[in-house]
This record gives C-alpha cells, structure tokens and sequence, in this order.
C-alpha cells in the first residue's frame, strides 16, 4: 500500500510510493573497470528517485567509492589486525539489509569479491533476503580492450551460482568494445550457457576519448557525481558539461527501464 504524507493541517496529502528495501551489490573480480563508477551512477540515479539510499564501500584495499563525499558512502571494515578479510564481519550488514528500510548500493571491491560472494552463496544469502521481503541484485561490470577476458570470468563465476534473473550486467566499452571473435556479449557462449541468469543488461557505449572520454575521465578522477559536475563544477566548459548531460541522460533512461527503477 502507498504511504500517504500530510501537511500539520491534515490538508494537502500527498501520497508518496512505498519503498519496497533493496539491495543493490556491484561485483567483479577484476580490478579497475569501473566497478566504483558503476556504483556511483547508480546510487545518484536512485537517490533522483527519491529512494533512501545506503551506499557501502567494502573494498578493503581501494576505497574509491567513498572518495565520493556527495553521495555519504559509509566504510565497510572486513580486516583484522593481521591485514585478512574477516567474512563475518559481514553478518552485521546482512543484518541491516533485513532490518533498515532502505536501498544499499554496496562496492566490494576485487580484493573481496571472491570472500564476499563464496559467503553469500554458502549461507545461501539472497535466498534469506528474498524471503525477508528484499529485492536483491547482483550488478556485475563486463569491460572491453585488455580486461574483457578477466571480467567474463568473473561474470561466469557469478553466474555459476546466481540465482536466477539476479544479474545486472553493465556492458562497459569506456576501455573498448566489448566483443570477441566477431560476437557481442549476447553471442558469447558464456552469456548463452547462463542468460537465465541475467536480469537485464545496461549499456556504457564507447565515446571519442579526447571529447566525451576526457570528461568522464576527469569527472571519475575527481569523484564528481554527475550532477556536481554538471551544475556545481567551476573547471568544466559549458559544452564539457552539455556532454555530461547527454551521457547522464542517455544512461539514466536505461535505469528508468529496469525493475528496480
């Protein structure tokens, strides 16, 4: 059922949507391709929709997304005194993900996505989440040039023991395109063996590097969501920012397409 806001008065009810809690964990075991980038669009696209969003970074080693001070990213602590990832430290935050009505956007990070995902799978989390009433998925970067190898076996070690319609893949060709022996993503025979398991896809088409390229690379170095960089950002030329804009626009429409819009 809707909630339903009133002013003091009683007068004037505006009825607002239910948040429905979910979990939103970007994954890949590769490092560099974006998987902080990739967490950041997202959480500044939900938070546009009005959702109460928790941004987590759990990258013990590479804290990127936190470096993104408008979005308020709380730290993950997973090490030990000794430098090792302790799984259960993430029993608290699987306790917040069944308690706190909200939406997480969580980045592992590579140096923990093997521990952090062999641990949802051995105590068979999302299936504990999903039956608590939480939305669960698992968006996992796919990067063109040299890295496509490296993130296509990390999508089929997701994918080997996702559940189904559970994976968000993000087809990211900032680096290259995302193709091998003449097939896109959708040809290759890993997507085929595990397509049940993919929810939908979102596209990171490859843009002129010295123009669109050169402005994403600025704004992801500086840790700019792209609302700073286009409204707020003193350095960046009015046409610097027309081609945020577009890019913003044209991956936000993507989002506004998936069910967890």
């Amino acid at each position: 059922m809707p909630k339903t806001n009133t002013n003091e008065n009683g007068a004037g009810a505006a009825t607002v949507p239910a948040i429905t809690p979910t979990i939103h964990l970007v994954l890949q075991g590769k490092g560099g391709i974006g998987k902080s980038v990739v967490a950041g669009w997202l959480a500044e696209f939900l938070t546009g929709r009005g959702q109460p969003v928790r941004c987590i970074d759990g990258d013990p080693v590479n804290r990127s997304l936190w470096q993104y001070k408008a979005l308020d990213v709380e730290k993950l602590d997973l090490l030990n005194h000794e430098g090792l990832v302790m799984r259960s430290r993430y029993d608290r935050l699987i306790d917040r993900f069944l308690n706190d009505e909200a939406v997480f956007v969580v980045d592992s990070g590579a140096t923990a996505f093997l521990p952090f995902w062999t641990y949802i799978v051995e105590s068979d989390i999302i299936a504990m989440l999903r039956g608590a009433g939480r939305r669960v998925y698992v968006h996992i970067p796919i990067s063109g040039g040299e890295m496509l190898n490296d993130t296509l076996l990390g999508f089929k070690t997701l994918a080997e023991t996702a559940a189904e319609k559970s994976l968000v893949v993000w087809i990211n060709e900032f680096f290259g395109p995302v193709a091998r022996d003449g097939k896109t993503f959708d040809q290759m025979q890993v997507y085929l063996d595990n397509r049940e398991k993919v929810l939908t896809s979102i596209g990171i088409p490859q843009r002129p590097p010295d123009t669109f390229g050169e402005n994403i690379r600025r704004m992801r170095e500086r840790k700019l969501t792209f609302d700073e960089a286009i409204r707020t950002a003193p350095d960046f030329w009015l046409v610097e920012r027309s081609r945020l804009f577009r890019v913003r626009n044209e991956l936000f429409e993507q989002l506004e397409q998936t069910p967890f819009a």
